[in-house]
C-alpha cells in the first residue's frame, strides 16, 4: 500500500471536510396531515401513529 511522502497540511484537510460537511442537511420535516404535528417525511407520526392515510401504530394516551 502507498504511503503518502509529505503531512496532509491542516488546511487541506479543513478544505476537504468543508466539502463533505457542507453537503449535509437536517432531515425535511412535514407536517401530518391527521393531527398537524411536525414529522419527519416517510416516518409515522410518533404523536396519533398514521403513516399515508392509515394507522400503522398504536399509540398510548398521554397522561
Amino acid at each position: 500500500m502507498a504511503t503518502p511522502k509529505r503531512k496532509t497540511s491542516h488546511a487541506r484537510t479543513a478544505q476537504r471536510k468543508a466539502q463533505w460537511l457542507g453537503a449535509l442537511s437536517a432531515p425535511s420535516t412535514t407536517k401530518c396531515p391527521h393531527c398537524g404535528e411536525v414529522v419527519v417525511s416517510h416516518r409515522a407520526c410518533s404523536s396519533c401513529g398514521f403513516y399515508k392515510g392509515r394507522q400503522v401504530i398504536e399509540v398510548k394516551e398521554k397522561v
